[in-house]
């Protein structure tokens, strides 16, 4: 699930970075194309496992479907 344009579906790249504040902003984007949007629930704290144990829960969660957001506690 987007902010922007919703669900969407297929071969799907995701970045997670660390922004200046200390939270993490999740962005996804259909592989190949220029355009990026915010997963839903971006950004968030990052939990004490670090930047890329949040990177794989997204990951997992993207891959599960059903209009994933960012998983975990510490939204916004």
């Amino acid at each position: 699930m987007t902010d922007e344009v919703g669900v969407i579906t297929g071969d799907l790249t995701i970045a997670t970075v660390l922004r200046p504040d200390g939270r993490a902003a999740v962005r996804i984007q259909y592989t190949g194309a220029e355009e990026w949007y915010t997963l839903s629930g971006s950004p968030v704290s990052v939990a004490p496992g670090g930047l890329e144990v949040l990177h794989d829960a997204v990951v997992r969660a993207v891959g599960q479907g059903r209009e994933a957001v960012v998983p975990g506690p510490g939204r916004r």
